[in-house]
C-alpha cells in the first residue's frame, strides 16, 4: 500500500498527470509555433466551394458492438446507455479516435446531443471531464470502484466524450509520425471525421440538436471545429451535422491577453504585491517578452507560492489530504487527489476491457499525454474565427469558474471586450438552491456566464452550478 501511495503521488506532480502544466507550456511556447488559421481553412476547400473530402468507413453492427453492459465497480441504479469504442479517422495510416457515450437518464430520443472537449493541448476528455467533472460516475479513492454523479449532463443531454487527438488517452496512430505533426489543423480535421464517422454508427442522431462544449485549450478546439462544420455544412448545401451552439469554459482564445488578464486577477485576488503588480505593468509587453519582464514574472510566482492555480482556494494534493479523504463519507465534493484515482482505475486491465480499448496501444493511459509532445500549429488567436461564429446564427457561450487563475475570467472579459459587442441584456445574478449561481451578460451573438466558486474545471467544482448553467445554455438563457 505504501509503494502504491508513493506511485500516485509521484503521478500527481508528473507532466503527464497535470492538465496544467500541459496548458502552461504551450502558453512558454516559442511565437513561432503560433501560426495563422489559413491551414485550417484549407481544408475547406473554399475557392471550389466544395465540401471536405472526408473518410466514411462501414459501420454495420459496431453501435451494438461498443455498447457497454457496466463499467467495473459501477453503482447499482444506472439507468443509461452507455457505449465506448473507435471511430477510424485515417485508415491509410491506422489512426483512430477513442469515444465514451452516455445517452440521457430520460427521453434519450428527445434530448440533444452534446460533444465534450478538454483542452491540454493532450488531455483527456475520458479521464477529466467523464470522470472528474460531467459524467455520470467519479471513481472512489480506492482507484477500483465507482459513484454516482446526480448532476451529470446526462440528466439533460446525450454526451459525448472524444479523447483527441490520436495520442490522447486511449487513441491512438499506427503511424508514429503523427504525434510529431498534431496541432490545430489536424485536430478539427480528425475531430469532424470522427463526428461524421460516429453519426454513421449512430444514425438515430443525424438530425438530432448538436452542442460542442469543453474548457481551457479547447476555446481553440470548440470554434475550429465548429467553423469547420459550418463550412462543410455550407459547400454541401445540406445541413451534415446539426450544430446549434458552442459553449466554452475558461477558454484560451487570445494569448498575449490571457497573459495579461493572469496577473490582473493575481493582484486582484491579493496573491501578489502591489510592486511586483507594477513591475509586471511598466516591464512586460506580453506580445514580445524581455528579460525585465520575465524577471518580474518570475517575482510574482515565488510570491504566489505553492496554490492550485486552478483553484486558487482549492487544498493541494498531499498525504494529508488523501488520508482525510480515506476516513470521510463519500461525498461530491473536489477532491485534490482525484486524478491519481482516475488513473489507477483507468489502468486496470478490467477497465479497459469494458471500454473496448485496443490491446495494441504501446503506451499507458494517462490524463494529459505523454507522446504529443510537439503542437505543430496555433493560431495566437481565435478571436477572429468567434467573430465569424457571431455571424452564423448558431449560439455562443463562454462560461468561467471565478476561481481560476490559469484562464482566468478577465482574461475571457477582455477578449470578449476586443469583440466589441453591443450589451443586449445587462449584468445580473442568476440562481441555483436560492442562492447565486454566478452571473450572466449578454451581448449581441454572444453570452458571458460566470460560476461562483468554481475553478477551471468547473463541473468539478460546482457540480450542480454547472448543471444549472449548462441547462440554460442548452434552453438558450436563464
Amino acid at each position: 500500500m505504501l509503494l502504491f501511495t508513493a506511485l500516485l503521488f509521484s503521478l500527481c506532480h508528473s507532466r503527464s498527470f497535470n492538465e496544467a502544466s500541459h496548458l502552461r507550456e504551450f502558453m512558454d511556447s516559442p511565437k513561432p509555433l503560433k501560426t495563422t488559421r489559413d491551414a485550417l481553412w484549407s481544408l475547406m476547400n473554399s475557392n471550389n466551394r466544395k465540401p471536405t473530402s472526408v473518410y466514411v468507413g462501414s459501420h454495420d453492427e459496431l453501435m451494438a458492438a461498443d455498447k457497454i453492459n457496466a463499467l467495473p465497480g459501477q453503482p447499482q441504479g444506472a439507468n443509461f446507455d452507455q457505449y465506448a469504442g473507435y471511430v477510424t479517422v485515417d485508415p491509410a495510416k491506422g489512426r483512430a479516435l477513442f469515444y465514451y457515450f452516455v445517452e440521457a437518464h430520460e427521453d434519450p430520443t428527445t434530448k440533444p446531443l452534446v460533444l465534450w472537449l478538454n483542452g491540454g493541448p493532450g488531455c483527456s476528455s475520458l479521464g477529466n471531464g467523464a470522470m472528474q467533472e460531467l459524467g455520470p460516475f467519479r471513481v472512489n479513492s480506492d482507484g477500483k470502484t465507482l459513484y454516482s454523479n446526480p448532476y451529470a449532463w446526462n440528466n439533460v443531454a446525450n454526451v459525448i466524450f472524444l479523447e483527441s487527438p490520436a495520442g490522447v488517452g486511449f487513441s491512438y496512430s499506427n503511424t508514429s509520425s503523427d504525434y510529431q505533426t498534431t496541432g490545430d489543423t489536424s485536430t478539427a480535421a480528425d475531430s469532424y471525421t470522427f463526428l461524421i464517422n460516429w453519426l454513421e454508427r449512430f444514425p438515430q442522431y443525424k438530425t438530432r440538436d448538436f452542442f460542442i462544449t469543453g474548457e481551457s485549450y479547447a476555446g481553440h478546439y470548440i470554434p475550429e471545429l465548429a467553423s469547420l462544420i459550418l463550412k462543410n455544412n455550407a459547400a454541401a448545401k445540406n445541413t451534415v451535422i446539426q450544430l446549434k451552439g458552442i459553449a466554452m469554459g475558461n477558454a484560451y482564445v487570445d494569448g498575449d491577453t490571457n497573459a495579461k488578464a493572469k496577473f490582473d486577477y493575481l493582484w486582484s485576488h491579493a496573491l501578489i504585491s502591489d510592486s511586483t503588480y507594477k513591475n509586471i505593468q511598466s516591464r512586460c509587453n506580453f506580445a514580445s517578452p524581455t528579460a525585465d519582464c520575465e524577471e518580474a514574472i518570475s517575482s510574482a510566482r515565488n510570491e504566489v507560492g505553492e496554490i492550485d492555480g486552478y483553484d486558487i482556494y482549492a487544498p493541494l494534493c498531499n498525504e494529508s489530504s488523501r488520508h482525510a479523504k480515506l476516513l470521510s463519507v463519500q461525498q461530491l465534493q473536489p477532491d485534490p487527489c482525484s486524478g491519481m484515482y482516475v488513473n489507477s482505475y483507468m489502468n486496470l486491465a478490467e477497465v479497459q476491457q469494458a471500454f473496448h480499448v485496443s490491446g495494441h496501444l504501446p503506451y499507458h493511459w494517462s490524463s494529459c499525454s505523454e507522446v504529443v509532445d510537439n503542437w505543430h500549429d496555433a493560431p495566437a488567436t481565435m478571436l477572429p474565427t468567434i467573430q465569424e461564429l457571431l455571424g452564423s446564427g448558431i449560439r455562443v457561450w463562454f462560461y468561467s469558474g471565478d476561481q481560476d487563475s490559469v484562464v482566468a475570467v478577465t482574461s475571457t472579459r477582455y477578449s470578449i471586450n476586443m469583440l466589441n459587442l453591443t450589451i443586449e441584456s445587462q449584468w445580473k445574478a442568476w440562481y441555483t438552491n436560492d442562492e447565486v449561481g454566478g452571473y450572466v451578460i449578454g451581448y449581441k451573438g454572444l453570452t458571458l456566464a460566470t460560476v461562483r466558486g468554481a475553478g477551471h474545471l468547473v463541473p468539478s467544482y460546482q457540480p450542480d452550478r454547472a448543471l444549472v448553467m449548462i441547462s440554460a445554455f442548452l434552453k438558450g438563457g436563464f
